[in-house]
């Protein structure tokens, strides 16, 4: 998968990864994760997510890094009805409104300014194909500090029955991510909410739901 794939997405609004509401998994188990409410909260391939007005309405600043810049850009052009728009920041990289700051660039070119306790993966591991995965896992892990706890949503299903993006990965390779210890919060079925899967002919689709910890 190269950059134009993505960016090819967001011009033409193919953005069907797009949800318009937080992520269920936030409500049910952010909390469980007993993180200060001022951590920052990295959310790597964040796209325009309503995710990190969630994790910003909890208290925690977000670290955000997108690759597209109309989705850097509709962030916060969606935001600015509740006032949070601010000027852009001092540099071409970033902008920052409000506790979230969202850098446009490739995720393997993100460099903290420091380690990072917390982080929230919804659907960046799952957007990448599987010789891709383990240098994200590493990159994310480089990105952290020893400690640091998030959580990571997968889709499982046979994926020769659909092509990705996104990407099933299946409990066997949570298993071997280098850096993470990791437990399986909650597998849910969500087929019958996912009627572009169901048209595809995918037989079976559920969601996984792991807390991971920086080792």
């Amino acid at each position: 998968m190269d950059k134009e794939f993505w960016h090819e997405r967001w011009r033409t609004g193919q953005i069907g990864f797009h949800s318009p509401q937080p992520h269920w998994a936030l409500e049910r188990y952010w909390k469980t994760l007993d993180l200060p409410a001022d951590e920052p909260v990295l959310v790597p391939l964040c796209g325009k997510s309503l995710d990190m007005r969630w994790l910003r309405q909890c208290g925690h600043p977000v670290e955000g890094v997108e690759l597209d810049p109309i989705a850097v850009q509709a962030f916060f052009d969606e935001w600015e009805s509740e006032g949070s728009l601010t000027m852009p920041a001092r540099t071409a990289s970033w902008t920052a409104a409000d506790g979230v700051r969202l850098w446009n660039l490739d995720f393997f070119d993100y460099r903290p300014e420091q380690p990072l306790g917390a982080f929230f993966d919804r659907a960046a591991l799952i957007a990448l194909p599987e010789p891709m995965r383990a240098g994200y896992v590493r990159h994310l892990r480089s990105c952290l500090r020893p400690g640091a706890m998030g959580l990571l949503v997968t889709l499982e299903y046979q994926q020769n029955q659909k092509s990705g993006p996104p990407f099933s990965v299946h409990v066997e390779e949570i298993e071997q991510l280098t850096g993470f210890d990791f437990r399986l919060l909650e597998r849910r079925d969500v087929l019958a909410d996912s009627p572009k899967f169901r048209d595809r002919g995918v037989s079976a689709l559920h969601e996984a739901v792991y807390q991971l910890t920086a080792v």
